[in-house]
């Protein structure tokens, strides 16, 4: 029986705990297919995960991780990048109010340069996940593959398919904004609260200007370049 659950919830039954199943193709609308398939099988506290801010050139990695409880459902809920600020933040509000639990987990720039993004983005949503309590018994993983002691199944654009990574979208783009929106403040001349820190034509002129701040960072290409030109004007040797 417990083969036959797995296999229905997405999982392989020769899989290991921590083995992950990349799902192929997009569902039409954000529901709670996934959600629904685990509940069915005997699973209860399903996570779903999800970051943003990988292709960013300044400030953290942010990742997010719910429980939905599903006796307390949030219309509204889909792809972070298709809602509104505002609708974002109202839905935020909701998720943390009727959320079994959540939690955001974040990965500074200078461990996103000694690491490589990727395995970054993974450590924070790995972070995220291991603060959640009660903790999740099956997880839903928007793309990245996670090593986890339990079963997870990945979902390519899983943010606009399930429910429960569509939350985590939110509740993380949520958080990483009103930090860089702080950050703006404390940096300010870059331009940090509209463009977040991504390679917008402003942020690449003003890091031309000014150059890299303690939060940029220095793996990525436009920033590494900056500090070529700067140290080469110092004739200076580069510090990497």
């Amino acid at each position: 029986m417990r083969m036959i659950a797995l296999r229905a919830a997405g999982v392989s039954p020769g899989a290991s705990c921590g083995a992950v199943i990349h799902s192929a193709g997009v569902a039409g609308r954000c529901t709670r297919r996934y959600e629904r398939q685990a509940w069915q099988n005997g699973f209860r506290r399903v996570a779903g995960v999800d970051e943003v801010g990988r292709g960013a050139l300044f400030g953290p990695v942010v990742a997010a991780a719910v429980i939905l409880n599903p006796a307390r459902r949030i219309p509204g809920l889909d792809d972070s990048k298709k809602l509104t600020a505002a609708k974002r933040r109202l839905l935020a509000e909701r998720i943390r109010d009727r959320a079994l639990t959540w939690a955001v987990g974040e990965i500074v720039p200078e461990r996103i340069d000694a690491w490589n993004i990727y395995q970054a983005s993974r450590q924070a949503m790995e972070q995220a996940l291991a603060q959640l309590d009660p903790g999740p018994d099956y997880v839903l993983s928007d793309a990245l593959p996670l090593a986890l002691p339990v079963p997870c199944r990945s979902l390519v654009h899983g943010d606009a398919r399930s429910v429960s990574i569509a939350a985590a979208s939110i509740l993380a783009k949520v958080h990483r904004d009103l930090l860089l929106e702080a950050l703006d403040r404390e940096f300010p001349g870059y331009g940090l609260a509209r463009h977040k820190g991504y390679a917008t034509r402003e942020h690449l002129e003003r890091l031309r200007e000014h150059g890299p701040t303690p939060l940029h960072r220095r793996s990525f290409a436009p920033v590494r370049e900056c500090l070529a030109i700067l140290h080469a004007a110092e004739q200076n040797p580069l510090p990497f």
